[in-house]
């Protein structure tokens, strides 16, 4: 799969829209959302300091998700059940085919002008698991990566596929105390498989459930130019 073949969205913040952006996010929706999700989140952000900042907002393909009856809805990959044990069954392929499209999406940014170490990888929920998976394996440094209310997908292979350029990369981690769709052990989980192995982690909870708050978004956009800023 290619990007040709997704719908992708873009929005230039910050100075002149004509003018070549200094910056790129590139971000991931969730389950069932599509590219034009997380637009309101990106024109609350204040990142004029940095320049133009381009935003990427890629839709996932339309896949049969198990977990929703087989409903045919956009999805990075497919989501089993737990099982009794409460352990989850992974969709290793749709994960690895989305790495791979994720990839390609970095990639065409750097082709347009914005090196790997001026972009920022965010995602929520689903996207979240693939900003982490296809981040953390990219083999170019990147600015950072901004996970929101997701988890750590295929932790059993991070450590021997992960990518040395991106050893110290900046991670955001932020959860809802009341999620009820990915709980916060989750997240909790994530952060600490992620500092066990030497990541440098910051890490929010905000007393809400399966969304984004504003208290949230203030700190996402401190974090933002503080990564965009040193980078």
């Amino acid at each position: 799969m290619n990007t040709s073949s997704i719908e992708i969205i873009e929005l230039v913040t910050g100075g002149d829209a004509d003018a070549m952006p200094v910056a790129s996010i590139v971000v991931l929706h969730g389950l069932g959302a599509d590219g034009r999700d997380f637009i309101p989140i990106a024109q609350e952000l204040d990142l004029d300091a940095i320049g133009p900042v381009r935003f990427v907002f890629p839709s996932a393909p339309v896949q049969p998700v198990t977990i929703n009856g087989g409903h045919e809805m956009r999805a990075w990959y497919d989501i089993h059940p737990p099982r009794p044990d409460g352990s989850r069954a992974e969709d290793e392929a749709g994960l690895r085919a989305s790495q791979g499209l994720v990839q390609r999406l970095l990639d065409r940014e750097a082709e347009r002008g914005v090196p790997p170490e001026r972009t920022v990888l965010m995602g929520f929920s689903q996207g979240c698991a693939m900003t982490l998976l296809a981040g953390l394996r990219a083999p170019k440094r990147l600015a950072g990566l901004a996970a929101l209310s997701g988890y750590l997908p295929l932790p059993h292979t991070l450590e021997g596929e992960r990518s040395e350029a991106n050893r110290s990369v900046p991670i955001y981690l932020a959860h809802g105390t009341h999620d009820p769709v990915v709980e916060v052990a989750r997240g909790m989980h994530a952060r600490d498989a992620l500092r066990a192995m030497g990541y440098s982690v910051q890490w929010h909870t905000y007393p809400m459930e399966h969304s984004v708050c504003a208290e949230e978004v203030a700190d996402l956009n401190a974090w933002l130019l503080e990564v965009l800023g040193k980078s």
